[in-house]
This record gives C-alpha cells, sequence and structure tokens, in this order.
C-alpha cells in the first residue's frame, strides 16, 4: 500500500505548487458561490491539495488563499442572493437543492443572525446556500462578513493542518515502517470521523433552533386562524 499511496502524493506534489494552491482556492471559491461544492466538494479538493504541501511557505500560503476564495466566493455568493436569489431558488437547482433545504437555512438564519453566518462553513449544503439567503435578507454586507471570516480562517487552518500533517507524518515513517500508509489513512480518517461528528452536532443545533422558529411561526395570533 505504501507504493500507492507513494504515487498519489508524488502526482499531487509534482503539481506546480502556485498552481496546486490556486485550484483550492478556486474550487472554494466556486462552492461558495455559484454551489459547485454540491457536486465537487471543496473541502476534498483542499485536503488533497494540502498534503502536496512541503514547507511552511507553501502551508500559509494555501490557508491564505483558501480563506480568501471562501470570503470572495462567499461575497459573490451575496451578491448573486440580492440580485437573483428569488429567482435562483425558484429555479431548477433551487428545486433540486430541496425547499426543506432553504428553509431550515432561511429560518436558522433568522433566528440566530451572524452566529448561523459563522456556523455554516462547517455545514455541506448550508455553507453553499447561506451566502445567497443572507444577501436576500437584511442582513448587512459587513456584519455577514465579520462573521464568516473568523469561520473561514478556523476552517482552512483546520483542512490544511490535516491534509499536511497526515502527508507529512508519512513520509516521516515510509522508510522505516512498512505500514505507513496506514498511519495516513487512520489520520485522515480520524479526521472525517471528528469533522462529521461536528457537523452532526452543528446540524442538530440548528435543527433545534429551526424546529422551535417554524413552530412560533406557525402558531396563529390572537384572531387569526391557524396556518396550514
Amino acid at each position: 500500500m505504501n507504493e500507492v499511496l507513494d504515487g498519489f502524493l508524488d502526482w499531487v506534489a509534482a503539481v506546480d505548487p502556485v498552481l496546486r494552491t490556486l485550484l483550492a482556492g478556486l474550487f472554494i471559491l466556486l462552492e461558495t458561490s455559484v454551489l459547485v461544492g454540491l457536486v465537487v466538494p471543496g473541502d476534498t479538493v483542499v485536503l488533497i491539495a494540502s498534503t502536496g504541501v512541503e514547507n511552511l511557505v507553501e502551508y500559509f500560503a494555501l490557508v491564505a488563499v483558501v480563506v480568501g476564495g471562501a470570503l470572495g466566493g462567499s461575497s459573490i455568493g451575496f451578491a448573486i442572493g440580492r440580485r437573483f436569489g428569488p429567482w435562483l431558488r425558484r429555479s431548477r437547482l433551487g428545486g433540486w437543492i430541496g425547499e426543506h433545504n432553504w428553509v431550515r437555512a432561511e429560518h436558522f438564519l433568522d433566528k440566530r443572525g451572524g452566529i448561523a453566518v459563522f456556523v455554516s462553513r462547517f455545514l455541506p449544503i448550508f455553507g453553499s446556500l447561506t451566502p445567497l439567503l443572507v444577501g436576500m435578507s437584511h442582513l448587512r454586507y459587513r456584519v455577514f462578513i465579520a462573521w464568516l471570516t473568523p469561520a473561514c480562517v478556523v476552517w482552512a487552518f483546520l483542512y490544511v493542518s490535516a491534509g499536511f500533517g497526515a502527508a507529512d507524518g508519512y513520509r516521516e515513517l515510509s522508510e522505516r515502517f512498512s505500514g505507513a500508509a496506514w498511519v495516513f489513512a487512520g489520520i485522515l480518517a480520524g479526521f472525517v470521523l471528528l469533522m462529521y461528528a461536528v457537523k452532526r452536532i452543528l446540524d442538530r443545533y440548528m435543527h433545534h433552533h429551526t424546529k422551535h422558529l417554524m413552530a412560533e411561526k406557525a402558531e396563529p395570533r390572537d384572531g387569526e386562524a391557524p396556518r396550514t
């Protein structure tokens, strides 16, 4: 298995570091602006790119570009939401995403505001939908960016560190330990499971608040007929 992993890591490392870094930033930008992440998850691209990092300059460059890509893509998503949000929601793509996902994200944003923006960066689907919905909402752009920036920084450091750490650890062990590839796989699997657990916790947090908000909106006011 070491031979297979060596081939993969050599293939990633053979890509020009500047190109590799820019591709990771581009996929994150597309994920957060035009929903490409629903097809090709940006986190997968960042993990792959980070396995080719060979020094601290490349490490911090990748983190910076990923953060910049996320903020740039989210800003584009915000602008798209401002101008085309309602149309996009009614489109075939909006239907494919599912009205229940739009409604959940919308209610969570209404309930938690900036906190919802921060949390959404760590949730699949909602990380792509939130910039569009914020653009359609009353939330100001500067508030949106103020909450999103620290989330993007944390997210970028987590993913780049995971890929870089797993690959660097493997290279240190591969010449002395025939099962080093399993260590690499174990580190990444552990990270993926950890992020899955975090996403599940955040998803439950989101579900808790959206459920109560939707129930409150469904309750009739004095003199009103119950909503159906």
